[in-house]
């Protein structure tokens, strides 16, 4: 056992723990019908809180008592962090909480998976865009048209409504 506490394993239990925490917070905020006798829609949200922070506990109480990836073998072989590749994956999340509410939906996920593409090493943005797009699209149409979730329209999806003749949600 070793006296210095590993970070990283730290900080991936505390993520986890904090992930679990949060999962109560926002199960706690779902609005419950009067009608729900026993099991409700907070139910299935509060299980999967709970089992999240008892992983977390477990993983920041393994790495207070010495830590786990310095017996992984990946782990202790692998190098330093890929700096470029992380910063594309973070630049994809932001790139889509910024153009979703403007952009809307397809393009916003366009762009994240263009981002994320090259983050796994494609250097081709013309082609990931093109796969993006259409693909984006048709998660979109499946959502509003298969699953009735309205999701919005943004700037693409409006353009394509307004060309089959309907109604921009």
């Amino acid at each position: 056992m070793t006296s210095r506490i590993p970070v990283p394993d730290l900080l991936a239990g505390l993520f986890v723990l904090g992930f679990g925490l949060v999962g109560f917070w926002q199960a706690a905020a779902i609005p419950v019908s009067p009608l729900y006798a026993q099991v409700g829609p907070k139910a299935v949200p509060y299980v999967v809180a709970g089992a999240m922070t008892l992983l977390g506990g477990l993983l920041v109480l393994a790495a207070l008592r010495g830590g786990w990836s310095a017996s992984v073998a990946e782990v202790a072989e692998a190098g330093p962090p890929n700096l470029r590749a992380l910063g594309l994956l973070g630049a994809g999340l932001l790139a889509n909480l910024l153009l979703i509410g403007p952009a809307g939906f397809s393009i916003a996920a366009s762009v994240q998976f263009v981002l994320v593409a090259a983050a796994f090493g494609s250097r081709s943005m013309a082609r990931d865009l093109l796969i993006a797009l259409p693909l984006t699209l048709l998660v979109w149409f499946l959502f509003v048209q298969g699953l009735g979730v309205n999701i919005g329209a943004g700037l693409l999806e409006g353009v394509i409504l307004r060309l089959l003749g309907q109604e921009v949600l």
